[in-house]
């Protein structure tokens, strides 16, 4: 951006004008785009509300359990918990390669 002459720049404007010349370049979607990816991101968080909501209530089921003193869901736990704990682990592992 060229400077005239002994006159600042206002800063605001400047930024105004880069963000409309930014904007100009935008490939914006079409309609049918944008609905069809509207579609996409309602259907994965529904999906996502339905899993979450899922586990919860198992999890939560499970440590009715556990409180409740039931030996055999003591251990279901137990070894839910270290399965996550290695799953945990692998997935970790598995990046650094």
């Amino acid at each position: 951006m060229a400077k005239s002459k002994g006159k600042k720049v206002n800063p605001i404007v400047a930024y105004f004008r880069s963000t409309r010349a930014e904007l100009k370049k935008v490939r914006w979607p079409t309609l049918r785009e944008g609905w069809t990816m509207t579609k996409i991101v309602l259907l994965v968080t529904f999906a996502m509300a339905i899993f979450l909501g899922t586990l919860d209530f198992l999890f939560g089921w499970l440590l009715g359990q556990i409180i409740a003193g039931k030996v055999v869901f003591m251990v279901l736990g137990v070894l839910l918990a270290a399965g996550l704990i290695a799953a945990v682990y692998f997935v970790g592992r598995a990046e650094e390669v």
